[in-house]
């Protein structure tokens, strides 16, 4: 099993920054895929962006605002998130893809952490 645990999320002024967090623990043989979806109410969970290796992944209405990184040593993706607007209200949902100890392929996903853009 592998646990994530996000955190960073909260209520933010139009224009503002939030950076997101999620940690991964639990037993893996490697972490593949990493990556960030939000649902906002009424509407389907989408992708926000991925990362695998060094290669990155972004929905075009945050490209330019928002940036994905990890660092493997602490198995951990996080979400900078610029220039934020109202349409990214949402919560944000961690996704990890990971190789298990008997080297099968699992997906999981963190709790969810809102965001909330409102002046």
């Amino acid at each position: 099993q592998v646990q994530l645990v996000e955190s960073g999320g909260g209520l933010v002024q139009p224009g503002g920054s939030l950076r997101l967090s999620c940690a991964a623990s639990g037993s893996f043989f490697r972490i593949d895929a990493m990556g960030w979806y939000r649902q906002a109410p009424g509407k389907q969970r989408e992708l926000v962006a991925t990362i695998t290796g060094d290669s990155t992944n972004y929905a075009d209405s945050v490209k330019g605002r928002f940036a994905i990184s990890r660092d493997n040593a602490k198995k951990t993706v996080f979400l900078q998130m610029n220039s934020l607007v109202p349409e990214d209200t949402a919560v944000y949902y961690c996704n990890v893809g990971v190789i298990t100890p008997y080297f099968t392929r699992a997906n999981y996903w963190g709790q969810g952490t809102q965001v909330t853009v409102s002046s």
